[in-house]
Parts: C-alpha cells; structure tokens; sequence
C-alpha cells in the first residue's frame, strides 16, 4: 500500500512538471502554430507516400490503402503517446554535458521522471493532433467495427506500442551514462520505427520480417495489432493469440529497458559542473 502511495505521488508530481513546462512553451504562440504544421505536414508525408504507391499498385502484400490508412494511423498514434510525455529525454545528453543531471539525484524524486517532465517541446503535440486526425480517417476508411472489447484492445494497443518504441529510445538513452552522446542511436531508431512501421512486415521477407518482430519489435507496435482489428491475424507470420496479446510485449520490453537504465545509472560520473 506504502509503495502505491508512493507511484502515485511521485506520478502526480511528474504531471505537475509536464503542465508547467507545457504552460511555458504556451507563451511562444507562433512556435506552438509552426510546430503543429510543421509535425502535420512531416507525419501527413508519409501517408501520402502510400497513396502514391498505392495509386499505382492498388494492394501492398494484399493490403490495400484503407488498410494501410488504418496501420499508419495506429503506429502514429503509439509514437504520439510516447513522444508528448517523454520526447525530453532527447535532451539528455545536453543534461548530462552541463552538469544538470546532478540535481535530478538529490531531489526526492525518479531521476527518470525528472528528466522526462523537465522540458516540453511543440512539436509533440503536432504529432497527437496529426495522428488523432489520421486515426479517424484511416479508421472510417477501413470500416473498422468498434465493439467495447476492440476499444479496450485499441487502447492498449496505442499503450503497448508506445512502450515497445520508447523501450528501445530508452536503452539508446541509457548507453548516455557510458559514452555521453547517443544521439545518432536515437535518431536511427526513430527513423527505423517511423519508416518501416507503417508496412505489413511480410513485404520484408521472412527473415527480416523475424527480425522485427523478436528482436526490434516494430511489428508489435502497430502492424500486429491492425491485423487483429481488421481481420486479417489469420495471415500474420505469429498465431493469432499472439496477435492478441500484442500490447503485453510492450510492457514486458519497457520494464527490461527501464533495468537497464537503472543498470546503466550506476556508471554515471558527474561532469564536474
């Protein structure tokens, strides 16, 4: 009971620090409106690409473009639901060089946390708008049937797949602690995700299709999820129940990154700042 008090305070507090530090972008107006369009035009890119591809070949591995609308949006949205509450950790590497870190392990709060609540960049809520816009269409599209347990799945779904992206941003974060700049990790994984996860995995061959599935779980985040939602986990290269089960591997891959972060926090040498 102590410890559920304790997540919750310490939960609590971190919102408290993500809505001051939104509040204070807030005063920059037309950096809000710039970020927006400029997070609109970046994601909506890339499913104009599909409509391009698609106007020419009409299916992709049997999927057709309301499918794919379907896909996309359900990927963006995952990436959305990571990236607004956590896309400071990009920063770390800044905190880390100035000597800012310091003070997140003295204060009686997760350093984790503190670094994910101590800026807040627009962009974000560029890429909710755009993938909260995109859900709609490419659901409306694919003639998705809504039940209360396909609800609950998709919400999971969006929950699961954000876990399973920001898994991978956080191991790259980690490897901070040793060798200071990691930035291109990130960078790579960001584009690995964004790239390739709006395809049916199939198109990349059974290996690399493997590849993405077990040991960068892209697959997981939206490609094996959509398949259940609009009928098509009958043709997944995993059984059915895994595709049910999707969501779960986000959360099992986010708790062994967050060990090691903590693992890797242990070889943290202050900058002498």
């Amino acid at each position: 009971m102590t410890f559920v008090r304790a997540t919750g305070r310490s939960l609590a507090l971190t919102w408290a620090l993500q809505k001051a530090a939104f509040r204070g972008q807030l005063e920059y107006r037309l950096n809000f409106v710039l970020m927006v369009v400029m997070a609109f035009f970046y994601q909506g890119s890339g499913i104009a690409f599909l409509w391009v591809v698609l106007s020419k070949f009409h299916t992709l591995d049997g999927w057709t473009f309301r499918d794919l609308a379907f896909l996309y949006a359900v990927r963006l949205l995952a990436h959305a639901c990571w990236v607004a509450p956590c896309h400071s950790l990009n920063e770390i590497d800044l905190m880390l060089r100035e000597g800012k870190f310091d003070q997140f392990l003295v204060r009686p709060l997760n350093p984790l946390l503190q670094a994910i609540s101590s800026h807040f960049r627009m962009y974000a809520v560029g890429d909710v708008i755009t993938g909260t816009v995109l859900f709609v269409l490419g659901a409306s599209l694919a003639h998705v049937s809504f039940t209360p347990p396909h609800v609950l799945y998709l919400v999971l779904t969006v929950i699961g797949g954000a876990l399973a992206e920001g898994a991978f941003v956080l191991v790259a974060v980690s490897l901070v602690f040793r060798y200071f700049e990691t930035w291109p990790l990130r960078f790579l994984i960001d584009n690995v995700f964004l790239l390739l996860g709006s395809y049916p995995m199939r198109v990349f061959g059974p290996t690399v299709s493997w590849i993405f599935t077990w040991i960068v779980p892209i697959a997981f985040v939206a490609y094996i999820p959509s398949s259940a939602l609009l009928g098509r986990a009958g043709g997944l290269h995993v059984s059915p129940i895994i595709a049910w089960a999707a969501p779960a591997f986000g959360f099992v891959w986010f708790i062994a990154a967050y060990r090691f972060w903590r693992w890797q926090l242990r070889g943290y040498q202050s900058s002498g700042h």
